[in-house]
């Protein structure tokens, strides 16, 4: 690895953990949300789903907007099910290597756009097999609903850079939205750009 390079940041659905848009997808139309696949993207949400990951609206104002769109109420328990139709799973081997870099002295992030449903699972013992919270594995996170910031903009990887007190070239990033990466690099951030549920492990 670049010797420069001080700290690294980590997406979360398809680099830390593995995602299955064609299930978040139908789990939000079993619900009763019919037009879900025009609004839910693999890398950026758009519509409602957009605001709530920009932070925009909170999650009691998604449960009630999405209730009113499609015409019948819905419950918080019914949204939460249906984001977590994007996990598919967590290799062992990602955390592992999130654990061994911490070790070898690198300052590990996590760089997310996501939302307060999906978050709340991963904030919850449920997380992993051995009741640990996401925050367990990183030494700081920086989620989409909550800088109120999304990727690809300028300004979310300037706070990164900012709260860690950092140099672009000290840090790391891995995504597997070339869009982000290329973002990024444009800052002088040294970026890694993998394929969805790709191993990025041995990379490292």
């Amino acid at each position: 690895m670049n010797k420069d390079i001080t700290h690294i940041a980590l997406d979360m659905g398809g680099v830390v953990l593995h995602i299955d848009h064609d299930q978040a997808v139908s789990r939000f139309e079993e619900i009763g949300a019919a037009e879900a696949r025009e609004y839910l993207n693999p890398y950026h949400q758009q519509g409602l789903f957009g605001q709530l990951e920009g932070g925009q609206i909170s999650a009691e104002t998604f449960v009630s907007e999405l209730s009113r769109l499609i015409g019948k109420p819905l419950t918080h328990e019914q949204c939460l099910y249906a984001w977590l139709g994007y996990l598919k799973g967590i290799p062992q081997r990602n955390l592992d290597t999130i654990q061994r870099l911490r070790k070898e002295g690198y300052r590990v992030c996590l760089l997310s756009n996501t939302n307060p449903f999906f978050f709340e699972w991963a904030e919850s013992e449920a997380f992993d097999s051995h009741g640990h919270p996401i925050r367990d594995y990183f030494d700081s996170l920086y989620v989409s609903f909550q800088c109120k910031l999304l990727k690809p903009s300028r300004e979310i990887y300037e706070h990164v850079l900012r709260s860690e007190g950092i140099r672009p070239e000290q840090l790391l990033f891995i995504d597997d939205s070339e869009r982000n990466t290329e973002a990024a690099a444009a800052l002088g951030i040294q970026t890694i750009h993998v394929e969805t549920n790709a191993d990025w492990t041995l990379l490292m």
